[in-house]
């Protein structure tokens, strides 16, 4: 009986991980568990890349987990997600099936597989509220009061972020005994899917052409109308951002293409920076080159998961 006890799938944008990891499903009996930031979103399919076809194989739909979970407009965070993730987990495993965690977002990958440093303290709603009100003079001195291993575990590189360690800090302060949830203790096989960059840059350009021309924006446009501000839309990334930009009128669809095109080309870099620091962090990923066939990567999956028995 094989060690491994779940498989992970990484990659930067564009590089063919869902549709490996489907066919991997399809092939052991495996489940889906969706390490994407966005896709858990609701009516946010386009922007999100979801492809959810990918997930029918031999006519067959694979299980997925994590998808389609929120609202748009839902501000989802870190502790959500691996209270999600284990639940996923932990359901997949009693069903005597085998997890494949899939997604490029290595905060999520990272947080799954390592565990997050304070696990099951939840959102304050009331706290939230009040933060949204606040200048951002306001919000940068609140922070800077946070306790110090507050501040050591979280950065504040955005708004959300600032506002989630600031939200922990006040519920450690009142409750000082806490303990945090301990972590699964997990056997993954990790694997990344390796893009040459010029293959890369083309498949997100092409990928990004087709969806402008079959949807995007038209998605962004009811997002709005359902509520969604333009701010918001800044918080849920890169496509939502630009196509908003457009939206007010701030910029032309031709610098709409060639700034978000540019803009998840830099993003897909950032992707690989995050995975190879994953390695020196002790992660052993196992690279596949995205040229070979799905099939032949299968075979590789299984014969990794093999010399693990």
């Amino acid at each position: 009986m094989s060690k491994v006890d779940l498989i992970t799938i990484l990659g930067p944008t564009a590089s063919g991980k869902t549709k490996l990891a489907c066919h991997l499903a399809k092939k052991i009996g495996g489940e889906i568990i969706s390490a994407d930031s966005r896709q858990i979103y609701q009516g946010m399919d386009i922007g999100t890349g979801k492809d959810l076809d990918e997930y029918i194989v031999e006519k067959e739909m694979i299980n997925y987990h994590l998808i389609d979970i929120k609202p748009a407009g839902y501000k989802y965070n870190i502790e959500e997600f691996q209270q999600d993730f284990r639940a996923a987990y932990q359901l997949i495993r009693e069903n005597d099936h085998l997890p494949i965690l899939c997604g490029g977002s290595g905060l999520y990958i990272e947080t799954a597989l390592g565990g997050g440093t304070y696990l099951g303290i939840p959102s304050a709603k009331d706290t939230v509220l009040e933060m949204e009100a606040w200048t951002d003079e306001q919000l940068e001195l609140r922070y800077m009061n946070c306790l110090p291993k507050v501040k050591a575990n979280l950065n504040a590189k955005t708004k959300q972020r600032k506002m989630r360690a600031i939200e922990i800090d006040t519920f450690l302060k009142n409750n000082p005994d806490w303990k945090p949830t301990r972590p699964l203790h997990l056997k993954p096989l990790i694997i990344g899917i390796e893009i040459d960059r010029d293959e890369r840059r083309k498949k997100i350009s092409d990928r990004l052409s087709y969806r402008m021309n079959h949807g995007l924006i038209e998605e962004v446009k009811r997002l709005i109308e359902q509520g969604l501000t333009y701010d918001d839309l800044d918080y849920y990334g890169l496509e939502y951002k630009w196509v908003g930009q457009y939206l007010q009128k701030k910029i032309t669809k031709r610098e709409l293409f060639e700034g978000l095109s540019t803009a998840i080309h830099q993003f897909a870099k950032k992707q690989m920076t995050w995975f190879r620091r994953m390695e020196k962090r002790g992660y052993p990923i196992h690279w596949l080159s995205s040229s070979n066939s799905v099939v032949l990567n299968v075979d590789s999956i299984l014969d990794l998961i093999q010399e693990k028995a």
